[in-house]
C-alpha cells in the first residue's frame, strides 16, 4: 500500500553505491532506492525503448524499489514477474470504465483523521504515506495522504475516538507501510495502543520484509515483547521469485515475537495468474513459515486495468490450484466490495 508522496523517513540523502547496499543500514538503503524508469532499465539492461512507455506512467505515480529487491529480477526479461511490479506501462495511461482513483470508498470510512473503520471490530491506522516500493496495481496510488498525515502527537488523539468498550478490539496498522516508521516512532505508536484495555489485537501489513530483509533488525524484534496485545503481521507477496534466501532469513527472525505470520497475494495477470506460479508461491511460502492467507482479486484502481485477470478463469484457476496443493496452502479467493461486512469470498 503506497503513498505519491516522496518517501518520508529521516534517511541518508548522500547517493551511495548500489554495490555496497548490502552493509548499509536499512535507512540508508531506502535512501539509495531506485526512483527512476531510467536507472531500473539501466540496471537490468533493457533497452532505452521502454522508456517512453514509462515515463508517463512515473510521472503520476513515481518507480520506487529497493536494490535489494531488483537484484532478484532477471536482466534483460521486460516480462520479468518482479518487474511488471514496478515498472509503469503505457496501458497505465488509459481510461478504463469500472476504474477510480477511490476503487474501495475509503472516503466513506473515515472514522477520524488517519483512522478508517471499514469492519466491525477493526480500526485501521494510517500510519505514514511511505514505502519501500511503487505497486503499480496498488488500491492507494491516488489515496488523498496529505488528509490523514498526523503527527506523532496526534496519534493518541486519534486512537481516543475509538469506542472504549470492545467493539473495536483489532487494531490494524498500514499506510503506505508502517516498518517504514523507524524503530523509536514505531515503539511509541505501539505503547499508545497498549494503553487501550479493549485492544486485543494489532495487526501490521508490510512489504518491508519482503522489499528490504535488514528491516528486520533486533531492535524491531524487540518491540513485539511484552505487549498486552497479540501481534499479526501480514506480509504481501505475489511471487515465489521475491522469496529469496535472505527474505526467508528474516521470516526466521519474525516467527518467534509474532503470533501469527500470514501472506496475501494480489492475482495479477502476467505475473501470477496461472495454478503452477501460486502453488509455487504457496509452497515458498510454507518453507519460510507463512501460511497463505488471502489471493485478492484486482481492485479496480485507475491505472491497474492491464493487472486485471477477470473473473472467467476463476474458477478452473482455483480447482487447478486446488489439486496441486494440500487444502492448507491454498488461500481462500476474495474480492473487497464497499460497504460488505467483510472481505467477500468468490466461490469458485
Amino acid at each position: 500500500m503506497i503513498a505519491r508522496n516522496p518517501v518520508a523517513v529521516e534517511v541518508c540523502d548522500a547517493k551511495l553505491d548500489a554495490q555496497s547496499a548490502p552493509s548499509l543500514s536499512w535507512s540508508q538503503q531506502i535512501a539509495d532506492m531506485i526512483k527512476s524508469p531510467q536507472e531500473l532499465l539501466s540496471l537490468l539492461e533493457l533497452p532505452e525503448t521502454l522508456l517512453q512507455n514509462a515515463l508517463p506512467g512515473h510521472a503520476q505515480f513515481p518507480v520506487r524499489a529497493t536494490r535489494d529487491y531488483v537484484r532478484r529480477m532477471k536482466k534483460g526479461d521486460p516480462n520479468d514477474p518482479l518487474l511488471l511490479q514496478v515498472l509503469p506501462l503505457h496501458l497505465e495511461q488509459q481510461a478504463m470504465a469500472g476504474y477510480s482513483a477511490d476503487p474501495l470508498s475509503e472516503a466513506n470510512y473515515t472514522a477520524s483523521k488517519g483512522i478508517l473503520q471499514k469492519y466491525h471490530g477493526r480500526a485501521l491506522l494510517i500510519t505514514t504515506s511511505a514505502c519501500a516500493i511503487h505497486c503499480r496495481y496498488c488500491f492507494r496510488r491516488h489515496f488523498p495522504y496529505s488528509e490523514h498525515r498526523q503527527s506523532r502527537a496526534q496519534w493518541k488523539e486519534a486512537l481516543a475516538t475509538l469506542p472504549g468498550d470492545d467493539s473495536v478490539s483489532e487494531i490494524i496498522l498500514s499506510g503506505g507501510d508502517p516498518l517504514m516508521l523507524n524503530n523509536p516512532v514505531l515503539d511509541e505508536l505501539l505503547t499508545l495502543i497498549a494503553e487501550l484495555p479493549q485492544i486485543s489485537k494489532v495487526r501490521l501489513h508490510t512489504r518491508l520484509p519482503i522489499m528490504l530483509p535488514d528491516r528486520i533488525d533486533q531492535g524491531l524484534l524487540d518491540l513485539f515483547s511484552d505487549r498486552p496485545f497479540k501481534t499479526i503481521m501480514v506480509i504481501h507477496a505475489n511471487h515465489s521469485a521475491e522469496l529469496d534466501d535472505s527474505v526467508e532469513e528474516a521470516l526466521a527472525r519474525l516467527r518467534p515475537v509474532v503470533h501469527m505470520l500470514l501472506n496475501q497475494t494480489v492475482l495479477l495477470k502476467g505475473v501470477n495468474d496461472d495454478a503452477p506460479t501460486l502453488a509455487a508461491l504457496s509452497e515458498r511460502l510454507f518453507e519460510c513459515g507463512v501460511t497463505p492467507y488471502y489471493l485478492h482479486q484486482l481492485d479496480k484502481v485507475q491505472g491497474a486495468a492491464h493487472f486485471d485477470c477477470g473473473d472467467e478463469r476463476l474458477s478452473s484457476l482455483m480447482q487447478a490450484l486446488r489439486a496441486q496443493l494440500p487444502g492448507y496452502l491454498v488461500p481462500r479467493l476474495v474480492r473487497e466490495i464497499p460497504g460488505a461486512p467483510s472481505k467477500t469470498p468468490i466461490f469458485a
